[in-house]
């Protein structure tokens, strides 16, 4: 064995400035949090290899579930470790966690305010291949919906790391939406994920873009290109879906003549919704949403699905650019 000064690869790893899915990002972080905390135990539903829990399964076996294909009692056992002092994370796709095991997440989970933290992978279209029976378009609406529960959307594998460290240490329910597909690195190195607080590349004059996941970077990339036409576009990072960041979503609404949303999801429920719904009480203003618009996904290459889907910073350009002709 090495000496204490030594640093695992894992344990080593911050993911700042590299490109990878949030998923094994995810599943580093849990490896090195198990090192840490004791209370940690985690829990899967014979989907460990490619939700990466396997990683925390092979250091810590005693401290590892398999309840099986069984998501619904993964919830009720995940419930009952946390009543007895640990820290559960239970994880399986998306699709599965939050719509297979939805009463017993809102009747054991939610309503009780246990602590438990569901982080869900193989979310939206990305999935690629897997088609329209494994695509959660519709999960973060799900999660939102419950009281108590907190839902972020991490936007790369450096704040999804984060994201993880600091979900440990909060009390009560969360859900946690990764990928499958590896994503660009888009957060800069001093970034601090906080529950609650967006993070604002920049606010414009224009257009302010609220992006989560994936669809930070297409935004970011959009922002450029709109810059090249003369028009400042603002690009916030909203990955904390609920509770919202009212007060920068405000600044950024009250700075600029359009708020754009965009997500790899449905429009109905998710970020879209939630901006929606929170701007047309507080702060009227014409906004835009891009995401899946009430259908099921298909089966792809997933940069062709995000062409497909109108989940490119083309799209977010075009939006803009037709709503600035009129």
């Amino acid at each position: 064995m090495g000496s204490r000064e030594e640093k695992s690869a894992v344990e080593s790893q911050s993911f700042a400035g590299q490109a990878v899915a949030t998923r094994d990002a995810y599943g580093a972080a849990l490896a090195e949090l198990g090192k840490r905390n004791e209370k940690i135990v985690v829990l899967d539903a014979d989907l460990s290899g490619s939700t990466k829990t396997a990683k925390f399964a092979k250091a810590f076996p005693d401290r590892f579930f398999n309840m099986g294909i069984s998501e619904q009692d993964m919830m009720g056992t995940a419930g009952g470790l946390s009543l007895t002092g640990k820290i559960p994370f239970a994880s399986t796709f998306a699709i599965f966690e939050t719509g297979r095991a939805w009463e017993q997440i809102r009747q054991t989970i939610c309503y009780s305010h246990l602590n438990v933290k569901l982080v869900a992978t193989h979310a939206g279209i990305t999935v690629g291949e897997d088609g329209a029976s494994h695509q959660a378009l519709e999960d973060v609406s799900l999660m939102r919906v419950l009281p108590e529960m907190v839902v972020v959307v991490p936007s790369d594998g450096f704040e999804t790391k984060q994201v993880i460290d600091t979900v440990a240490d909060y009390e009560g329910p969360v859900y946690v939406r990764l990928g499958r597909a590896k994503v660009p690195a888009v957060m800069p190195a001093d970034y601090k994920f906080r529950i609650g607080k967006a993070y604002k590349f920049h606010i414009g004059r224009d257009v302010n873009i609220i992006a989560n996941g994936i669809m930070v970077s297409a935004a970011l990339q959009a922002r450029e290109m709109l810059s090249k036409d003369g028009i400042d576009a603002g690009v916030v990072n909203m990955s904390t879906v609920k509770p919202l960041d009212a007060e920068t979503l405000l600044e950024a609404a009250k700075g600029s003549k359009l708020i754009v949303t965009a997500e790899e999801h449905s429009i109905i429920g998710g970020l879209g919704g939630a901006v929606a719904e929170f701007l047309s009480e507080y702060h009227p203003i014409p906004v835009k949403r891009i995401g899946t618009r009430d259908t099921f996904g298909g089966s792809g290459k997933p940069d062709d699905l995000l062409k497909l889907y109108g989940l490119t910073a083309e799209d977010i350009v075009k939006t803009v650019t037709e709503f600035m002709r009129k």
